[in-house]
């Protein structure tokens, strides 16, 4: 074994043991060099095999962040609302903040995400809070003339109970999209970002049972403390 491999599983050890806490500073290179008596290029392999894996992120200027490794399996194919993640176990000691609750004309972009000619968008924008973090930022355009009533009370609990069982609509299938973007101004004042600059977005246009497109979702995720997972079959009949 190389002497940046075992540096890199020592340090390893240290934090999934939580030896060194998440959140905090590993040493500095000089003190790594110093404590395991190795090259300051020993130490940036043994540091960026740590990066590449998940366990560190080095943010210039400030040394290398221990990341929590507790991350959350946040599910991909599935059309789950937050509030019945929390009911399964999937996150908890979690909270919603509502940020903006309107009733707004649908724009030009809107008309055309969501097929419409004319009419109106409820738009809501929520920040959610896991274990004191404000971590997730949700901004929602739903259809009025299809999710009629909507009230602020609704956005504070669970759009899709309300849209589900006070409307009595079915939700079925979702589209969606996942990319890695970075983090603009308003979003880092909303979201506790740490030393990120970037956030995993997953945009969703969602349909009703009869196909009725009515919903259009921007969820945005602080990357360390998610992983996105999903199930997948091979399916032979799919020829490359």
């Amino acid at each position: 074994m190389s002497k940046y491999q075992e540096i890199y599983n020592r340090l390893r050890s240290r934090i999934t043991s939580k030896r060194i806490k998440a959140n905090t500073y590993l040493p500095s290179e000089n003190d790594l060099m110093k404590e395991f008596d190795a090259s300051r290029d020993t130490i940036r392999k043994a540091l960026n095999l740590l990066a590449s894996n998940g366990y560190i992120h080095k943010a210039k200027g400030k040394g290398s962040l221990v990341l929590d490794t507790s991350t959350i399996n946040f599910p991909v194919s599935g059309l789950t609302s937050f509030r019945e993640l929390e009911d399964i176990g999937i996150i908890k000691n979690a909270s919603t903040f509502v940020h903006e609750f309107n009733r707004i004309p649908a724009d030009d972009e809107m008309k055309q995400l969501l097929n419409m000619k004319d009419g109106e968008l409820y738009k809501v924008v929520r920040v959610r809070t896991i274990d004191g973090e404000k971590i997730i930022l949700d901004t929602d355009y739903l259809i009025s003339d299809v999710v009629k009533g909507l009230e602020f009370k609704h956005a504070q609990y669970s759009l899709y109970d309300y849209i589900e069982n006070e409307l009595g609509l079915t939700i079925s299938f979702a589209r969606k999209e996942i990319t890695v973007i970075p983090a603009t101004e308003e979003e880092k004042e909303l979201l506790d970002m740490k030393d990120f600059n970037l956030l995993v977005c997953v945009k969703s246009l969602v349909y009703l049972e009869d196909a009725t497109l009515f919903e259009y979702t921007i969820s945005k995720h602080r990357p360390d403390k998610f992983q996105f997972v999903d199930f997948a079959r091979r399916d032979k009949t799919q020829k490359m």
